[in-house]
Formats: C-alpha cells, structure tokens, sequence
C-alpha cells in the first residue's frame, strides 16, 4: 500500500495500516520527513529511473501471504508526479491514499494513479465535499471503463474520498458540550450514538438499542482518564458484553441511541439569520435612554391630565406637542399647565441628541451587516473557539447545528472560516489570542468551555494556561499533536485544576483509522471518537470470514473486537456495494433494506452482508490481518 502526505496525517496512516493491519507500506513525503524504514529521496523526475533499482530491492512486493513483520519503505519526493508514483510502486499496488493537504494535489495525483493502474483502490483527502462526490463517480466510472468485461467490485477499483476536518469535527465539539450525539451519515443511513453521564445511586441506565463502549469516566471522577490521544493510559471498553456492563455501576457509557433513515446530508452551517438584531442595531445605552425618555412623556402627560382635567388623550396630545415645540406658549393657563410645558421642553431637548444617536448607530449597524459581529456585552454560557482554520471551520458548523453560542477568535482576516461567521452571525474576534486583552474581549471569564483549535501547539497551551488564570473551572478543550507533549499536558492540568474538564485532542489521530480502513478495501460507514479511541461501523460480506459464517448473531459477537448490528436482506441482484439509498424518479426515499432488530439465534450465511461496530484490532483480525487472537 502507498501513502502520500505531507502532514501528520500521513504519518499516523502508514502506521496504522502498518502496526494494526500488518500491512506492507510506502510512504510518500516531501524530503526531510522523519519515518521508519528505508530513506530514499528523489531530487526530481529525472533522477526516478536512476532509483528504481534502489527502490525494489528495498520496497516489498504485494502478496497474497501476510507478511506479520511488514516492513515499510520512506520516499521523499515533492509532489505526487507520474514517475513519483511508478517509483514508489503504484502499477503493483492494492491502495493508493493521498493525504495532501492541499485539494489540488491530491486530485491531480488521483486522476494520474487511476490512469497507471485502473484496478488500484483510491483514497482521497478533500475538503470540498461537492468537489468530492463528483470525483467519486468521475474516477469509478474511468475505473469501469478501463477494465471492460470486470466486475469493478470484484477487483474493489473502488474510489473513497474523506475529509479529517469532517472526521474530526464531532469530537471536537463534544468535548466542549456534555451528552452531545456522536452522528455516523452513511448516505440514507443515520447513526447516533449518545455518551450518557453515569446514572445516580438507585438509577437504571438506559442502554438504548446497544451499549458500543464504557467510559473511564466516572461520577467521582468526571474527567475520567480522557485527557489525551495517547493509547499507554487506561482508557474506555469498547463494545463490552452484558456481564461487563452490569458490573460497571458508575460509569458513563456511549449507546447506539437511533438508527433512521434520512435523505441526503445537507451542508451544515446553513441557518444564517436574516436581518439585524434590535441588539446590534441600538446598543443598551441608547434603549436605556429612549426608555427613560418614554417614561418621562408618560409621567408628564398623566401629571398634565391630572392638573387640567383633559381626557389622557387630549393630556398625551398636549404633552406631545409641548415636547416636540410645536405647542402654543401656556401664558394665560394655570402656574402648573405652564410648569408642565417648561418641563416638557427640557425632555424635548433631551430627545434631540437621542435621536441622532438612534441614526448615527441605525446607520453604522446597517453598514456592519457584511462585516464580523462583535460579542454582545451580557454574553455567558458561551463557547470559545480559537482558530478557523479547516477543522475549526467544521466545528463552528457543528456546534451552531447544536444552537450552541460560540464566539470564535482568529488572526488572520483571510482565514478559511470568517466568511462562514460572518454568514452564521457568529461573534468573532479578530486578533492574536497570545495578546492581552483578547480573550478578554471573547468574554472568556463568563465561558462555559475554551476549545484551542489552531494549528500551533505553542500557541493552544498559552491560550489554555492564560484562560485557566483567569477562569479556574473552565472546560478546556485544546489541539496538540504530540502525544507524548499532550499527556503532559493533560497530567500537569488535571493536578493543577482538580476540578475543571481538560481534554487534548489529535485531529490526525481521530482521522487515520477512517482513513485505513478505507484502504482495506471495506466499506467504512464512518467512525466515532471514544475518549482516546476509534470506534468504527463497517459493512462486511460474510462470505470468507470464518468469525461470522456459520455462527449466530450471538455466537459472532466478539467483545472488545466486534458486534454485529444490522443485516442487509436486499436481494443480491440489487445490492449496491456501497450501501448507497437509491431514489426513485420521483425523488421519494424509500428503505435500504437493512434489519436491525436481529434475532440473536440467527445463522449468518456467506451471501448475507453485515452492518459492524468493531475496533481497529478486530477490524484487522475479521480481515485476517491480525494473528493473535482478542
């Protein structure tokens, strides 16, 4: 297999698909890159025929045997050009992934790999979710075409592209909210696991339709052991038997809540609101002061109705007048008519400078619609988001899909999200969080969480440290990407802050497992974050894997490795390979034939299609990738 990257996520996929899969692995990227195995460096297109001897004497050959100490192999190159990828082996390939984080090198990439080899399975990194469909089917049916007379799932030439942002972005923006859904789209397929706090002394747990994991969390110990990415703490039991989640009294679980069926996924980040709000139109002051002013009208004209002894309408008319200058001077009326009058010109006066105000910001608001929206003054409860980067724009639009107030802080005026806060009317704060005075303006002293999203560590630790000075029990969220770095972190946090929620997070390590599995050439409906672990929903055929063919649904549960959920009874001749919801011509949906209440003492048979929660080790054994057993 052939990885090709030039960030952290590449590094993380090739080991993933080495050290759980036992898979054989090249890996692409720019010169100067650390990584095990073999360094080869290609300085240009010219110098690639020169090392092809190198590089197969070095880079193993596919196989049919697996291969438990797969080696793997180092190719620096700049860019994914033609002969980079006949050096690095991809006519001989099963998968290709390209990880680049620039869109238009990975496309470039895939239409050249798809040209070498018609029968090579493609993984893609993109963040434009349109662009990506279109790709899809582009490359499938280039794929089709060029190997006339094959079954394309057969030889599973099949093209898969994913996003890390998106991959990410639900966990991300879980930890900044207790109980949120963890929410698996798979096209008409919805999954919605829920994390549930542990239940009270003398309460039941609801389990739902399944408990998928139980959390190290705990009521004594909220935060439980979810600190970091890193795998060496005791973490979460994923996918535990009805004797272990019995016995687990006080500890929170994560249950698969719903399964429904929807219609295609719309983009999120969509409910813009329409107009100007009476808050960002007028501020507080200037109500305050209409409002003392409307109060003294009204005082007056019931003093005037009072004195007089006119009706309140003929008395507010009068009062009105006399406000506005436009009455007749009271020289022949009572002293208290005339006092009335003198006091009724003063809050005329009043009201001049108060309606110029009015306009002067009425005028100012309109023109500000376009640009960002400052923090209201009385905002709390509030999250703030640091950074709008790729991934921090796809937590934005997940947390405003959960009406969550967020208030997001970032450097660069050009960054990939300001157009989407300033479309959702997000707050937004535009300056260097590291600065004084900052934060502050995000209100962070009256936020309920802090979630550090840019791309420097440096950067994220300094804003935490500060933002814990100034508001000891704020939920703290924040990116890192060493693991060891980030366990330090973690550890050092939690002993200083006892009581506050810390939590540090690996956008390429919630990413790669998505991404791996993908490239065993199985359908991977999506992934969900577990405390430091992946949890994934596969959908597998029977037919090969001993562990399922032949067995009961109960007898093929495996704890810790894998438990079936659905079973697939469309018939063979309209089964689609991708679990894809047709739509008739009239656009109505209609059922993907999946059964999901199973009965427990039902035989799997070799043609029938399962749905799967597993791991990542059980993924790699049900695929005969791993050895040793569970």
């Amino acid at each position: 297999m052939i990885v090709c990257g030039d960030d952290a996520l590449a590094h993380r996929l090739a080991a993933e698909l080495r050290d759980v899969y036992r898979e054989r692995v090249t890996l692409v990227t720019p010169t100067g890159e650390e990584a095990e195995g073999p360094q080869l460096t290609v300085a240009g297109r010219n110098r690639a025929s020169v090392l092809l001897g190198r590089v197969s004497a070095v880079m193993p050959r596919p196989s049919a045997t697996v291969n438990t100490t797969a080696p793997s192999a180092l190719l620096g190159a700049a860019e994914p050009s033609d002969s980079v990828l006949a050096l690095a082996g991809v006519g001989q390939a099963a998968a290709l992934a390209l990880v680049y984080d620039d869109d238009e090198t990975n496309i470039r990439a895939a239409l050249a790999a798809r040209r070498l080899n018609p029968a090579l399975r493609l993984v893609i990194r993109l963040y434009n979710r349109k662009l990506g469909q279109h790709l899809e089917e582009l490359l499938d049916q280039a794929a089709g075409i060029a190997l006339p007379g094959m079954d394309a799932a057969a030889i599973d030439a099949s093209t898969t592209v994913l996003s890390d942002a998106d991959t990410a972005a639900p966990a991300l923006a879980a930890t900044a909210v207790a109980g949120t859904s963890k929410i698996v789209h798979a096209d008409g397929l919805l999954l919605r696991a829920v994390e549930r706090t542990p239940p009270g002394r003398g309460e039941a747990a609801d389990p739902g339709l399944c408990t998928l994991a139980l959390l190290s969390a705990t009521a004594d110990d909220p935060a439980g052991s979810e600190g970091s990415d890193s795998s060496g703490a005791e973490g979460p039991e994923l996918l535990p038997d009805a004797s272990r989640v019995a016995a687990a009294t006080g500890r929170g679980t994560v249950v698969l809540e719903a399964v429904t069926h929807t219609g295609p996924v719309q983009p999120t980040g969509q409910r813009a609101r329409r107009g100007v709000p009476l808050a960002e139109l007028f501020s507080r002051r200037l109500r305050w002061a209409v409002a003392g002013i409307a109060a003294a009208a009204i005082a007056l004209a019931a003093a005037s109705s009072l004195t007089t002894g006119h009706s309140p309408l003929h008395a507010t008319y009068l009062t009105l007048l006399d406000i506005f200058a436009i009455g007749d001077p009271a020289v022949d009326e009572p002293l208290a008519r005339q006092i009335l009058q003198l006091l009724s010109g003063l809050v005329g006066l009043a009201l001049l400078p108060v309606l110029v105000a009015a306009g002067l910001e009425a005028l100012g608001a309109l023109r500000s619609t376009s640009a960002l929206r400052r923090p209201p003054r009385g905002l709390s409860g509030h999250v703030v988001l640091l950074g709008l980067g790729k991934v921090g724009t796809r937590v934005l639009a997940r947390l405003r899909d959960l009406d969550i107030p967020v208030v997001c802080v970032e450097e660069d005026p050009e960054a990939r999200g300001i157009p989407l806060a300033r479309r959702l009317n997000v707050p937004t704060v535009m300056g260097d969080v590291t600065q004084e005075g900052v934060l502050e303006a995000a209100k962070i002293h009256r936020a309920h969480a802090l979630l550090a999203l840019t791309s420097s560590d440096t950067t994220n630790l300094e804003a935490t440290l500060y933002a814990r000075t100034v508001s000891p029990d704020l939920r703290v969220a924040l990116r890192l990407y060493d693991d060891d770095f980030a366990t330090a972190v973690y550890r050092t946090l939690r002993l200083a802050h006892p009581d506050a929620l810390t939590r540090s997070r690996s956008v390429s390590h919630l990413a790669a497992p998505a991404f791996a599995g993908a490239m065993m050439g199985r359908q991977i409906l999506g992934a969900i974050p577990v405390e430091r672990r992946v949890l994934l929903f596969a959908a597998l055929t029977v037919a090969g894997l001993p562990q399922l063919e032949g067995r009961t649904i109960a007898e093929a549960f495996r704890p810790g490795g894998w438990r079936v959920l659905a079973l697939d009874t469309t018939p063979l001749e309209e089964r689609r390979p991708d679990l894809a919801t047709p739509r008739p011509a009239d656009g109505e949906p209609h059922s993907t034939g999946l059964v999901w209440d199973l009965h427990p003492h039902y035989v799997l048979r070799a043609e029938d299609r399962v749905v799967l929660a597993t791991t990542r080790p059980g993924l790699a054994q049900l695929l005969g990738r791993l050895r040793t057993p569970l």
